[in-house]
């Protein structure tokens, strides 16, 4: 059964020279965060400490909080990182835009926002209520 307006596509694949700018915004994005990966591990405190790591005492509240925020980003950008290879590889085999799990056509405006997406929005929805 379709959803109105998007049809199941599991043998539709876009053209490369519709890609094309897809991909290269993609791998922009992904150097770019890869960037910022590598500067958010340089800015974290734990990271910068000359003194013995052992010494749990000479460790500040500033640093730790330093250290807890580096983590956090650190973690978001690994997952986005994630999200666009994926992206990148659906690209590369043609079935960019078309959901992974449902093969329905995701919602260019979803894909104008978040142009790593690989789920539709009823299929994300369905996984955001499953964890």
């Amino acid at each position: 059964m379709a959803k109105k307006g998007f049809p199941k596509s599991k043998k539709f694949r876009f053209p490369a020279v519709v890609l094309e700018p897809v991909k290269t915004f993609l791998q922009e994005e992904l150097e770019k965060l890869k960037k910022r990966r590598e500067q958010i591990k340089k800015d974290d405190p734990f990271s910068n400490l000359d003194r013995d790591r052992d010494n749990a005492a000479d460790i500040d509240a500033d640093e730790q909080f330093g250290h807890a925020r580096s983590e956090a980003v650190n973690k978001q950008i690994s997952r986005r990182i994630v999200q666009i290879k994926k992206a990148l590889a659906r690209v590369k085999i043609g079935r960019y835009g078309i959901c992974e799990k449902c093969g329905h056509f995701i919602d260019t405006k979803r894909l104008m926002i978040y142009p790593e997406t690989t789920l539709c929005v009823d299929c994300m929805r369905k996984q955001s209520k499953k964890n």
